[in-house]
């Protein structure tokens, strides 16, 4: 995704297929509302639409929720 370079968290790996980019969610919905001025609703809405719903062949990126660390899961 051209303009994303700063959300890109890795490289996504898969069995018999090639390996996609993976972008962190909250960053792209982030830079969504600070470049377009939407609020962080209207960004998701149209992250979900524009981004998620965009099927660009197997080079489609992923994006990826990162979770907080808690007690249970630190290292």
């Amino acid at each position: 995704m051209e303009g994303y370079d700063d959300c890109i968290v890795g490289v996504v790996e898969r069995f018999g297929q090639p390996p996609i980019v993976c972008y962190d969610k909250q960053l792209v919905l982030l830079q969504i509302a600070t470049d377009s001025g939407m609020t962080e609703g209207d960004a998701e809405e149209w992250f979900e639409y524009n981004q998620i719903g965009a099927w660009m062949g197997e080079d489609t990126p992923c994006f990826i929720s990162l979770r907080e660390p808690t007690k249970t899961n630190e290292r």
